[in-house]
């Protein structure tokens, strides 16, 4: 039986984990804003005047962070949400007074560096790692605990382990000491991220859609392809991609766009579980979209060592490319059931959306150019924050009061809290795989597994990508698979930023892969579809996120990376036949119905295409040619 249909807030108050959240009113509701509000002014006058030691920083951030965590969500989901619980505000203190522990005792713990801890510093450092697994089952959920702590039992049975995974193991004192009190665990680089350049952003995207840019992007996508065939369709998919530009929450852009765009899709004749699907393959696609991608693409920058321009650079030509191959989609399904589009009378005038509210996107652009000059992303984002301010008070129908600009430091220190805990939790991952040297062990472990084989590997690192992304957050997912199997992608030869774009494409499309799929739930709670159907549809509508990671590590110049223009030209074209070839297989139209014979002879013409030369290429072309040919004829 199909869901009942709810409404967006219902949907992100289902699917959404800033639903848990606890709703002060009073003094109570003052003391926890204002909180807030501290945390992104500590943020931003670091951002202008320097950060603090690696250590210093990430402690402060972490204590901000941990407080608000357990003061915002409760300790049980049961618990009333408008009165704070004693255990929770206990916790709260807890959580800002363990790293505060690092920052008062910072000079004599540089002292004690490489020596046995005190009794003070062991006491501290094992309740600031449970108070972060504790945050962790609050703000990222059950899963993401369990992967820490398999890791954290590792660590002392390294002796009773089998074959290649024993280690001697590790005492309480040696792993406290390096996951609490050394840059290398919780206070690692995905923390040091979190506390500069991911803070920043998050906080840009909060002021972007405080101006309202968001619903300015739909009706610029409503312009542009609203009446076309299936207009609503490539509306959501043209505003998502947009929103995509500045969110990095699936889930979120869902709701923020499916409200307006899956009810016009199902009024144009789109069945709902294709209608909730090309949402939720369009959102999903946003973290992939640049220049503001998911947390996971900062992360990426520090761990490939390469600016983050660099990283923005590699991800422009596959997030076309995905776009494309879902446009694709909508575009055969409209074909096949003659959807039309929306009467121009009923659109709105691009040049006009353009002259009213256009100063809204000014913005974007600036960051982007920032970003090709030179400037650090925490520069960057810190200017366009500015800007966006500023921009806002250009027209009065977008100008933001001064309560909204306060609250939009609130809100901004609030949503970075799931990045956060994450960030953190994924050090703990990070320090007891650097401690007891695994991950180079299960490195050779899957390429032994693989035979030594690209191919296999590749296989093998996506399976494991996708499984992971069904219980943890793309950041937490990135940094796994970053750590354990980006290296033995790299030990057959592959780029190292081919590698860990591969791991964090499908650490994301683990969002529209049943069983487990947020970004499809969350379509199919607002269209009142089938959730596992539109999670299925969803997977094939966003097929082209399967096939590039593929397509981008066979031909690396699809990342710009040692790319002629010739070879630029030659790799883009045969991708995009290639996802012609399948997507139109998939959807069973092309130029004409497509029969079923036809479908496995395209779906082979662009696995032909996703491997790179000549002959696999003209093979795939050909094929692909002489299908079009004869449904040309047919149709004629």
């Amino acid at each position: 039986m199909a869901e009942k249909t709810m409404s967006a807030e219902e949907v992100l108050k289902k699917y959404d984990s800033e639903s848990d959240t606890m709703q002060y009113t009073g003094l109570m509701g003052k003391f926890v804003s204002a909180l807030a509000i501290t945390f992104s002014v500590f943020q931003l006058y670091t951002a202008i005047f320097g950060v603090l030691d690696a250590h210093l920083q990430r402690a402060i951030h972490l204590g901000f962070g941990l407080a608000l965590a357990y003061l915002l969500y409760p300790t049980k989901k049961s618990w009333s949400r408008t009165k704070a619980h004693p255990l929770d505000v206990f916790l709260a203190i807890l959580g800002a007074a363990a790293p505060a522990y690092i920052v008062y005792e910072y000079n004599a713990l540089v002292l004690r560096s490489g020596l046995t801890l005190i009794s003070a510093d062991l006491i501290v450092g094992v309740l600031g790692i449970l108070l972060v697994i504790e945050a962790t089952r609050r703000v990222v959920g059950i899963p993401m605990v369990v992967v820490v702590l398999f890791f954290l039992a590792y660590a002392f049975l390294g002796p009773y382990m089998p074959g290649v995974l024993a280690h001697r193991g590790l005492t309480l004192d040696q792993l406290t000491g390096h996951l609490f009190y050394t840059t290398e665990g919780i206070f690692g680089i995905p923390l040091g991220v979190s506390s500069t350049f991911i803070f920043l952003f998050i906080l840009f995207g909060a002021y972007l859609e405080s101006t309202g840019l968001g619903k300015f992007f739909i009706d610029l996508a409503n312009s542009i392809a609203g009446w076309a065939s299936g207009g609503p369709a490539k509306v959501a998919v043209l505003s998502s991609g947009l929103m995509g530009t500045v969110s990095g929450s699936s889930v979120a852009n869902v709701v923020g766009t499916g409200s307006l765009t899956i009810p016009m899709m199902k009024k144009l004749g789109y069945h709902k579980d294709f209608a909730g699907a090309v949402e939720a393959a369009a959102s999903t696609g946003g973290q992939l979209m640049p220049p503001v991608m998911g947390a996971a693409a900062f992360l990426m920058a520090e761990f490939v060592g390469v600016p983050y321009i660099e990283i923005v650079k590699a991800a422009v030509i596959p997030a076309a490319l995905y776009f494309a191959g879902v446009w694709l989609g909508v575009h055969f399904e409209a074909k096949r059931n003659n959807l039309q589009g929306l009467p121009k009378s009923e659109l709105p005038k691009m040049g006009e959306l353009i002259r009213e509210r256009g100063h809204l996107a000014l913005p974007l652009i600036v960051i982007v150019y920032l970003l090709v000059s030179g400037y650090t992303p925490m520069r960057a984002a810190l200017v366009a924050i500015i800007l966006s301010i500023l921009c806002s008070a250009l027209r009065a129908s977008t100008r933001m009061k001064p309560l909204e600009v306060v609250q939009g430091l609130e809100k901004g220190a609030k949503n970075v809290l799931g990045v956060l805990v994450a960030c953190a939790s994924a050090g703990i991952i990070i320090g007891v795989v650097t401690k007891t040297g695994v991950g180079l062990k299960l490195a050779s472990g899957l390429l032994d597994l693989s035979g030594g084989l690209v191919l296999p590997s590749m296989f093998f690192t996506m399976i494991t990508a996708i499984i992971l992304g069904m219980g943890v957050p793309t950041t937490a997912n990135y940094v796994i698979t970053s750590t354990i199997a980006a290296p033995a992608l790299m030990q057959l030869g592959i780029p190292v930023l081919a590698a860990h774009m591969f791991v964090f494409y499908f650490g994301i499309i683990a969002d529209v892969t049943p069983p487990v799929a947020l970004a499809a739930y969350a379509g199919s709670g607002i269209s009142g579809g089938n959730a596992l159907k539109t999670g299925v549809n969803a997977s094939k509508l966003a097929i082209a996120a399967f096939i590039i990671p593929y397509i981008f590590v066979l031909s690396p110049q699809l990342l710009m990376i040692n790319a002629t223009p010739s070879d630029l030209i030659v790799a883009v074209c045969t991708a995009v036949i290639g996802m012609v070839a399948i997507s139109s297989a998939l959807i069973g139209y092309l130029a004409d119905n497509v029969r079923g014979a036809q479908r496995l002879i395209l779906i082979a013409a662009g696995l032909l295409l996703i491997n790179p030369g000549i002959v696999t290429d003209a093979v795939g072309v050909g094929i692909f040619a002489l299908i079009l040919a004869r449904q040309l004829k047919r149709k004629k």
